[in-house]
């Protein structure tokens, strides 16, 4: 995959050896001027449907991506996603930022419970929660 710049200053890829992320994405991460995690990504034609809107897989990878970020407590830690609930709720296209944040909720030791939202500007993409299964240290 070529080097390519982030959308935002002082972002860097969050998993610069996954196929499946950097190819759908690449998914950005970086901190918002509140401090608080995020992914970005600037929607290009590749990440589009035939209609010229930014595909909803896209934006639930995206999602799943961020809640599992945001329920780590250390980067080794893995999860896998038992449920995703997601509603499609606004359309983006080609050249818009794409953002994802999330919120744990509540945290148990072998799941997690997460909600976040896709947006553009102040338009709300997509919200989302999730349950995550811990599956331990890498």
């Amino acid at each position: 995959m070529p080097l390519i710049d982030p959308p935002l200053p002082g972002y860097t890829i969050y998993d610069p050896v996954d196929p499946f992320e950097n190819r759908a994405g690449p998914f950005w991460w970086g901190r918002k001027a509140d401090g608080s995690r995020h992914f970005v990504l600037r929607a290009e034609d590749r990440h589009c449907n035939t209609h010229g809107i930014l595909h909803g897989g896209l934006m639930m990878t995206m999602i799943d991506l961020t809640l599992v970020a945001i329920a780590k407590k250390e980067p080794s830690e893995r999860f896998v996603t038992v449920s995703l609930n997601s509603e499609f709720v606004a359309a983006a296209s080609t050249g818009d930022l794409i953002e994802a944040q999330g919120t744990l909720v509540r945290r148990t030791r072998s799941l997690a419970f997460v909600r976040g939202e896709v947006t553009s500007g102040d338009t709300v993409l997509l919200t989302a929660s999730a349950v995550l299964k811990s599956i331990g240290p890498q």
